[in-house]
């Protein structure tokens, strides 16, 4: 009897096995393919590395159960396609940045930088804390979009330029490709705004089709080679303090997620949004040495005269903006009632610690 109960017992529990094991191996059956097209080059360090880290933390995260297959820029869309092929569904995911799309709106500017604005840091505590997500949610849900911060370059470089830059009178007519808000800003300064992809910069600097150029910063500068197509290093990144990246999900897509993979994907976000900022902070610093000792690059500061027009007219483009349509007002508002706080916190934490640091 003792012999049958055992015998019974151990079918039992291997039945159960073979059950949760079975039950198992079709919960880690993909149930979702996603495509994500990307505005920058295939694998570029960094940005193009960053979206295929997002796509691997959702594969992990979900055990499987969604598999995000990345493509480069011009793999499946052009670069500055890639809102559009989310928003009508040809990609279940993007990965940009939001001052690309001012066509779209004028206001999505705000979610990705503002000249003289908020740097990382404070981009994420007003994106998480301060109501900046939500508004950036308000303002895509209208193109069938889900929008969540997923990387930062942190402050960037001022740029490349193959002529110095000693006066404000030095701007004028200066063809650069700058994007977004800073670009609106060269051009009240007298220059020519261009927007290109990454992957022209090299060939268009180099041909002369621009004068100048900016794009990150040290690391990725440094593996674009753009070192060899310009003579002067300018900083600091005036035009793009903190620079937030963005994930992009067709919001019929998102909506039809179940609660729990929902979760998984806006969190791999906030994990990848982290992540790009720890390595442009330990990277960069190693890249501008490399370019310095190296390859014997100048670099210059932008004189004070010139920061200083450029923030003036900064404050103008940004207040102007704000008074195209009734979006964009409410999305200074906050922005601006952010900055003004964080300034204030900023001014006493970090800037006077820097300073003393600095001194020692």
């Amino acid at each position: 009897m003792q012999r049958r109960t055992f015998i019974s017992g151990a079918a039992g529990a291997a039945a159960a096995a073979a059950a949760t094991l079975s039950t198992r191996t079709a919960w880690a059956k993909p149930e979702y393919k996603w495509k994500m097209v990307t505005t920058w080059p295939k694998n570029f360090p960094g940005l193009g590395t960053g979206a295929n880290n997002l796509a691997k933390l959702i594969g992990e995260m979900s055990g499987g159960r969604i598999q995000v297959k990345v493509y480069g820029a011009q793999e499946l869309v052009p670069a500055f396609e890639v809102f559009d092929a989310v928003s009508r569904g040809t990609a279940e995911m993007g990965h940009g940045a939001a001052y690309y799309w001012k066509g779209k709106s004028e206001a999505a500017q705000f979610f990705s930088t503002v000249p003289f604005g908020l740097t990382a840091q404070e981009m994420n505590g007003w994106m998480y804390y301060g109501g900046g997500l939500e508004l950036w949610t308000e303002l895509y849900a209208d193109f069938g979009l889900v929008p969540a911060p997923a990387g930062n370059t942190g402050v960037q470089m001022g740029g490349w330029f193959n002529k110095e830059i000693n006066s404000v009178a030095d701007l004028q007519g200066l063809k650069m490709r700058i994007p977004g808000l800073g670009g609106e800003v060269l051009k009240r300064a007298g220059g020519t705004p261009v927007n290109l992809p990454g992957g022209e910069l090299f060939t268009s600097l180099q041909s002369g089709a621009i004068d100048a150029t900016e794009w990150v910063g040290p690391y990725n500068d440094l593996a674009f080679g753009l070192y060899k197509a310009a003579k002067y290093y300018y900083y600091p990144g005036w035009h793009e303090p903190g620079t937030t990246l963005e994930a992009i999900i067709n919001k019929e897509v998102f909506d039809g997620l179940p609660g729990d993979l929902q979760s998984i994907v806006t969190n791999a976000c906030k994990v990848v949004n982290q992540d790009m900022l720890a390595e442009y902070t330990a990277r960069n610093p190693a890249a501008l040495k490399t370019l310095l000792n190296e390859h014997h690059v100048d670099l210059r500061k932008f004189p004070d005269d010139v920061l200083a027009k450029l923030h003036e007219l900064s404050d103008q483009v940004v207040a102007e903006i704000a008074e195209k349509d009734a979006f964009s007002q409410k999305t200074y508002a906050s922005y601006q009632k952010f900055l003004n706080q964080a300034k204030e916190w900023s001014g006493i934490s970090e800037l006077t610690y820097l300073q003393a640091r600095d001194q020692s």
